[in-house]
């Protein structure tokens, strides 16, 4: 006796609807102001930084400390802190999700191809993953983007690639996982295609961890983005880049400590609403 497996419905791991899960975990909720904080100034930069990012204040620079005229000073060369700052956000929040979009998206697929097909496939992708994987990320970084160039473009193309494979590792393992399941057999049997399997039956099932992660590779690439910046490998001047501000000013941190204290807090604060958001995310799959 054999049972209509065409009939079957999908069986689907519970993931929480977005909204709930965030409202209830006050971590998520502190995450997502000071996320939506930063997105806001980035939105109003143009119409609410004091000042031009690049306008050289000489007036200021007898005494750059914070004043009326000046909220959180001006740097060595007289440029208005918070106007830079503000200006700034809009890189960072401009390249960091293109740049964990784009891992996303590479990783996801190369780990549902090679989950899915495993063999020679997954053992193929596998070992290029891991070779990336065995360079120092920085030294990777330095090496690239010495060789190409600093760019907008760059920054996001080699993240992307450095990030892809620690993506493919989770979207991997879980779909060798899922491929187990009966509504996945169920939907071979029904005849559907390949590509169908992996976009309809497996990857929405992906969309808890794979969520998560990206909240979290979000805080990690701000933080690249500061450190190339800060190496002096990041966007070129004079666009106004939160790592830049540190390196110009860090030589004086013992002098005018307000000049790279600013923008290291910038950086700061925004890792960890990228992180209080992946906190309440997690937190909201294991209520539900």
């Amino acid at each position: 006796m054999t049972t209509d497996t065409s009939a079957a419905p999908p069986r689907r791991i519970p993931f929480p609807r977005l909204a709930p899960a965030l409202a209830g975990s006050p971590a998520a909720v502190t995450g997502l102001c000071i996320v939506g904080f930063w997105v806001l100034v980035a939105l109003l930069a143009p119409v609410a930084a004091p000042y031009d990012p690049n306008q050289n204040n000489l007036a200021a620079l007898a005494d750059p400390t914070p004043s009326a005229a000046h909220w959180l000073g001006t740097d060595q060369f007289g440029r208005d802190i918070l106007s830079r700052i503000m200006w700034g956000a809009r890189t960072v929040l401009a390249i960091a999700p293109i740049a964990v979009a784009a891992a996303t998206l590479l990783g996801a697929f190369l780990g549902l191809v090679a989950g899915y097909l495993r063999g020679w496939v997954d053992a193929a992708i596998a070992r290029v993953c891991d070779v990336i994987l065995s360079f120092p990320v920085i030294i990777l970084y330095l090496v690239i983007l010495a060789k190409f160039g600093a760019s907008a473009l760059n920054i996001v193309l080699v993240i992307a690639v450095t990030k892809a494979p620690i993506i493919f590792r989770i979207v991997r393992g879980v779909t060798m996982e899922l491929r187990q399941r009966e509504y996945v057999s169920a939907a071979r049997m029904r005849g559907e295609s390949f590509w169908y399997v992996l976009a309809v039956e497996i990857l929405p099932n992906i969309r808890g961890p794979l969520s998560v992660d990206v909240c979290l590779r979000l805080g990690y690439t701000t933080i690249a983005i500061g450190v190339l910046g800060f190496l002096g490998i990041g966007l070129p001047p004079p666009d106004p880049d939160w790592g830049g501000m540190v390196k110009e000013s860090y030589s004086l941190i013992f002098v005018w400590p307000h000049m790279a204290l600013f923008p290291s807090l910038a950086v700061s604060s925004l890792v960890i609403g990228f992180n209080l958001l992946a906190i309440g995310l997690r937190e909201g799959q294991r209520r539900a």
